[in-house]
């Protein structure tokens, strides 16, 4: 395997764990949450830029597209996951990278949407409201208004990865400038809007957990992945990210993966897989 998928592959392993980590701190209002942890992400800039903060200067459309996909597709998220059922609206969230393939051509000149990427389409939405609506065995199956900002997440980050396509190339340590404003807009948001709350030493220890990892480290793995390989095998790698994240939290909970889980999971992952096929 090239250096290029092994960096993809780790931040589709570091991704895994963001929702069974942000459920874990359910009870820590997000827009608190998202700052803190993006403020703990930034910081990994500092030693990849050898501390030459000259890496992070982008142009001010860049830093925009930068702040409204970090902060934004966090905080829809979590928002997600606190009102619907978190392994659905997780799902929900993973049609990202479905979400890339097809608005590619809205996004990107000289694109085109193929019969097969509409195939793809309407195969990858039908396992997302398979999520929602065919719940556990024996569960009784309910709308939650938590699955739009699932959806919300999901367009957030399809656009975001496909914006910043058509901006100028910039380093990767200039991540951590993105990571860093979206986590101030964050906690000035908190400030505002959320209740001040207590933080236990195991909240601090998950929040920097969360930061060095899928809210830190997979930003920047991700994008030295694709800098270095080709964005087509990377895209393949990405749809590993739901079905590992499903199991994930499925396992924080104690619980066994259902028939309907099971086979939304591969309908949205298979979507995305043959969404990328050539010919």
């Amino acid at each position: 395997m090239s250096t290029a998928n092994l960096l993809a592959l780790g931040a589709v392993v570091l991704w895994a764990s963001l929702a069974a980590l942000g459920v874990s701190l359910g009870h820590v209002p997000p827009f608190l949450l998202t700052g803190l942890a993006l403020l703990v992400g930034s910081l990994i800039a500092l030693p990849l830029s050898r501390f030459d903060l000259r890496q992070w200067r982008v142009p001010a459309t860049t830093l925009a597209i930068g702040v409204y996909g970090l902060f934004g597709f966090h905080f829809l998220l979590f928002i997600a996951l606190r009102h619907a059922p978190p392994v659905q609206a997780n799902l929900v969230n993973y049609l990202w990278p479905l979400g890339i393939v097809v608005m590619a051509p809205l996004f990107l000149p000289g694109m085109t949407l193929t019969p097969r990427h509409v195939v793809a389409a309407l195969i990858g939405f039908a396992g997302a409201a398979l999520a929602i609506l065919g719940r556990a065995e024996g569960a009784e199956a309910v709308w939650a208004w938590g699955y739009l900002p699932a959806l919300g997440s999901a367009f957030i980050w399809s656009s975001y990865s496909l914006l910043t396509q058509r901006v100028r190339p910039f380093p990767t340590a200039a991540i951590g400038g993105f990571a860093l404003a979206s986590g101030l807009l964050s906690l000035a948001c908190h400030a505002l809007l959320e209740p001040a709350v207590t933080l236990s030493a195991l909240d601090w220890g998950l929040i920097v957990l969360l930061g060095l990892g899928p809210l830190g480290g997979a930003f920047f793995l991700w994008d030295a992945a694709l800098k270095r390989g080709d964005a087509r095998q990377i895209g393949v790698l990405s749809f590993l990210t739901p079905l590992l994240s499903t199991l994930t939290l499925l396992a924080l909970g104690g619980e066994a993966p259902s028939l309907s889980v099971g086979i939304a999971a591969i309908m949205i992952i298979g979507a995305a897989v043959l969404a990328t096929r050539k010919g």
